[in-house]
């Protein structure tokens, strides 16, 4: 605010002084009309040598000037002062009979240099102030010897007066304009940067344990824009942290297991060969378990980044074979393919079959040696899909709803198997959410599930 009225304000400036100078430039200008057109009309009158009045020639140059100098009307500004010559180096001065900004006529002090000099017009500084003159020479050929001198002059200070209180009076109106736009443009721009006051507000309130503070949201201009990219942001901010402490949280909760486990046993570890190998085995399980945790826990995380998909144009029969060849090493089952699906879509390939296998995987620990275990893709209304149905006890209805999460490994069906970490399926489900999708699951207990992702053909939405 300060540097934009500083701006208005050389601008202001600098418009009273350019005003200043072109109304000074006009008056210098009028005034210098004004003597002309008065030398104009005494050289017009000498040159027809007529009384206009009794349209007889003048006799001498005494009357004509005389003549002239009683029929002129001039400003209130102006004297008008003759001069004619008695031939003997002396002379008459001719006065109009007005009251007059100062009579020349009575101050030879001021007329004599006027008449000396050889100029025609000047400048001359005078008690009543700077006066503009210019003098005509009057000669008449009835009146051969005598010569006269008309003098017109003109006080210009009062008209330079009225310029400056005009100034004067612009200078208080733009003041008074500044002041007034001043305290109007506090207000609209303490309106307009409010929402950037919250910013900052926001700003100095957010910690990495508090990300849920947000700025209200009014407006369609700039301002609003912003506060609504730094929601974003905000919004990024808290996912990354809560991912990130999710992260920590699970890596703690899983790890400490195995980590309890190792400990324990090589606490209680013995000097008998037999029992250090069996101990030595067991950490080593435990330590595998461990690594796999961990991986799985990275790329879970690795899921919220932007890179975590390299999508492609792929064709959906090709891939299905391929899934179809790679998990046939899973397990000693019957591998069936149930459909595969015809046509292109936009996907990341290698996530896509890190999905597919890890359904088969789950598969094959709820299923025995011989089971069939089906496989099928499916291009149908914009949507790519891939199942993986198995034969195995089913999944139960309390736990379809959380067995995607994390950790989460349900009740195990009729088999009761508990192995792993419970992090394949929210992999799955990571691996669906990153292309746009979904998971899908189809069960009724006893009868074995249906596990499958639906993603969009066209490929992620940004």
């Amino acid at each position: 605010m300060g540097w934009l009225l500083l701006l208005m304000a050389v601008a202001l400036l600098t418009v009273s002084l350019v005003t200043r100078n072109l109304l000074l430039r006009q008056v210098d200008s009028q005034v210098t009309t004004a003597l002309e057109q008065e030398a104009r009309e005494l050289n017009d009158v000498a040159r027809g040598g007529v009384d206009r009045a009794t349209l007889q020639p003048f006799r001498d140059v005494r009357e004509l000037l005389y003549n002239h100098l009683h029929r002129q009307h001039p400003d209130d500004d102006e004297v008008i002062v003759g001069w004619v010559s008695d031939g003997l180096g002396g002379g008459e001065v001719l006065r109009q009979e007005r009251q007059e900004p100062l009579p020349l006529g009575a101050h030879p002090e001021l007329l004599g240099p006027i008449l000396e000099s050889e100029r025609t017009s000047g400048s001359i500084d005078t008690s009543a102030g700077e006066m503009r003159w210019v003098k005509v020479t009057v000669t008449n050929p009835a009146d051969v010897g005598r010569e006269g001198y008309f003098v017109v002059g003109y006080f210009i200070d009062r008209d330079r007066d009225e310029v400056d209180q005009t100034i004067r009076t612009l200078v208080l109106v733009s003041l008074i304009g500044l002041a007034i736009g001043g305290v109007a443009a506090w207000v609209v721009a303490g309106q307009i940067l409010a929402p950037v006051r919250l910013v900052r507000q926001a700003a100095a309130q957010i910690t990495e344990q508090d990300l849920t503070r947000r700025i209200p949201i009014d407006g369609r201009d700039d301002i609003t824009a912003l506060a609504e990219q730094f929601n974003a942001m905000l919004d990024r901010l808290e996912q990354a942290f809560g991912t990130q402490r999710e992260f920590l949280d699970d890596a703690s909760h899983e790890l400490r297991t195995p980590i309890t486990i190792i400990r324990g046993h090589l606490e209680l570890m013995g000097a008998d060969p037999a029992e250090r190998a069996a101990v030595v085995r067991l950490c080593t399980d435990e330590l595998d378990r461990m690594s796999r945790i961990v991986e799985d826990l990275l790329l879970l995380a690795k899921s919220e980044r932007p890179d975590f998909l390299h999508p492609e144009p792929v064709e959906l029969a090709e891939l299905t074979s391929d899934i179809h060849a790679k998990i046939g090493a899973l397990g000693p089952r019957r591998w069936l393919l149930e459909g595969i699906g015809e046509g292109t879509a936009v996907l990341d390939p290698q996530r896509v079959t890190q999905a597919v296998v890890q359904l088969a995987h789950n598969a094959v620990q709820h299923t025995a040696a011989g089971d069939d275990i089906l496989l099928g893709s499916a291009l149908l209304d914009g949507r790519a899909s891939f199942w993986v149905t198995d034969t195995g006890p089913g999944v139960a209805a309390a736990d379809a709803k959380v067995i995607f999460d994390r950790f989460s490994r349900g009740s195990g069906g009729a088999r009761g198997h508990r192995t792993g970490a419970g992090l394949g399926l929210a992999i799955v489900t990571a691996i669906a959410e990153a292309h746009g999708g979904s998971v899908k699951l189809v069960s009724t207990p006893g009868e074995g599930a249906t596990f499958g992702i639906e993603l969009p053909a066209g490929g992620p939405r940004s």
